[in-house]
């Protein structure tokens, strides 16, 4: 019988406070029976089983019950040569875990103060749709549940480069002008109101007659706008006032290069058709990028543990500290699924498990078949993953950099690390 090991944890109760260096909150000593040595070798096994796969170079989890941090480990290494190991503080680019901690939050509260509706025409917020057939009757709802038959991508890169690869002088340069403000890597600036070309693309953009799940990040590309127009403050500074600085998640945010963190940023993918070079502490996503690495689909940058704190806030329904930050009844309807006639198991911005997840093995389920049907997170494209459960008071991170050194590296789906690990503290927990 493995020995059960009463493993001290952080209490975050109820400052969500994940760490001793926060400044805010009080650690309180809390007992949670936990073979934590018999986990630890579990998650090793997988992890280092996905490293030896090029699954990544280097990965990190992080498990909190009951506001209270769990578990917290780091393997591998930032790249396949071994040099710089994976440090609990590192900072990760977010990808699409921007959409559920960028604007969504900015979203959920101004549909509490009714300045957004779920369920009226979204071209009452987006003007330019009101002339377009196809979408001048899309709802927020539809939109964000993903049943709304929008494109899945544009790959507006394809507007900037030759044919031989070269920038279009007229959408990037090297060097920073008026005209060109917006820094999209080290050596590269977009034009000012590339903007504009992308929401025009958007905006003519094909809708699908057929309203069924479709996954589609276009609107995250807009949504940044429409929060700064309805709110007056620019959408960066909005969801940090708001969100970020009450919970103490001082790495969340964009742009992590300009700020001095003393944290290490972990690289993504070594670039050959845009930046030619390794990316590092700059968006990976190229559509962010095109926006300056600031837009609502990625570019948000963080630590495990800042990730777990805004988690914890949606696990509590919006609640901080004794404060509603968020409306308990708009979080609820968000993180519920929305269409499930339609075999859509999303619930508004949030992923949720396969509809009848419960029932699968491992293998086919996602994510664990263990989670709760109440439980939601996303996954993001670099390969990171969030996903809370509030029924069985448990937030799960998993962060990695799978597309280092390029993001033909598919192991880390194929062999479904993040659901395996996950399982692991299910079962450990016998939730």
């Amino acid at each position: 019988m493995p020995k059960i090991i009463f493993f001290l944890f952080i209490a975050i109760c109820p400052e969500l406070v994940f760490g001793q260096n926060q400044g805010v909150g009080t650690i309180q000593e809390s007992t949670y029976p936990f073979d934590y040595e018999l986990v630890y070798k579990q998650v090793d096994s997988i992890i280092i089983n996905g490293i030896k796969n090029n699954a990544f170079p280097g990965a990190q989890v992080l498990v909190a019950k009951n506001d209270s941090i769990l578990f917290h480990e780091a393997f591998g290494f930032h790249t396949y040569d071994s040099v710089q190991p994976v440090a609990l503080d590192d900072l990760y680019d977010l990808a699409s875990v921007t959409k559920i901690t960028g604007p969504l939050p900015a979203i959920m509260k101004l549909v509490g103060e009714g300045k957004l509706d779920l369920d009226v025409p979204f071209s009452t917020y987006w003007k330019p749709w009101k002339r377009r057939k196809d979408k001048k009757d899309i709802t927020l709802r539809e939109i964000l549940a993903h049943q709304a038959g929008l494109e899945p991508y544009i790959v507006f890169l394809n507007e900037t480069l030759k044919k031989n690869g070269r920038f279009k002088s007229r959408f990037l340069r090297k060097s920073r002008s008026h005209r060109f403000d917006k820094q999209a890597f080290e050596d590269i600036y977009v034009k000012s109101k590339f903007n504009r070309k992308m929401y025009q693309m958007i905006n003519r953009s094909k809708v699908s007659e057929e309203k069924r799940y479709r996954y589609s990040g276009l609107t995250f590309l807009i949504f940044p706008k429409i929060i700064t127009d309805l709110t007056g403050v620019p959408y960066d500074k909005y969801i940090e006032y708001n969100f970020y600085r009450p919970i103490g998640a001082s790495t969340l945010g964009f742009l992590p290069s300009t700020k001095n963190f003393p944290n290490r940023i972990v690289p993504t993918e070594m670039d050959t058709l845009y930046r030619h070079t390794l990316t590092q502490g700059w968006v990976h996503d190229e559509n962010a990028s095109l926006l300056g690495g600031i837009s609502g689909n990625a570019g948000l940058f963080g630590t495990a543990e800042d990730l777990a704190k805004i988690m914890q806030l949606y696990t509590r329904y919006g609640e901080y500290r004794g404060n509603q930050i968020l409306p308990e009844a708009v979080v609820k309807e968000f993180i519920k699924v929305q269409y499930k006639e339609n075999d859509n198991r999303r619930g508004l911005g949030f992923d949720k498990p396969l509809l009848g997840n419960d029932t699968l093995a491992l293998k086919d389920a996602y994510p664990a078949p263990e989670v709760s049907a109440e439980s939601f997170g996303h996954s993001g494209f670099t390969g990171t993953f969030v996903w809370a459960d509030p029924e069985n008071q448990l937030v799960y991170i998993f962060l990695s950099n799978r597309v280092y050194p390029t993001r033909e590296h598919r192991a880390l789906y194929d062999m479904n690390i993040r659901s395996a690990v996950q399982q692991v503290f299910y079962k450990a927990l016998q939730l």
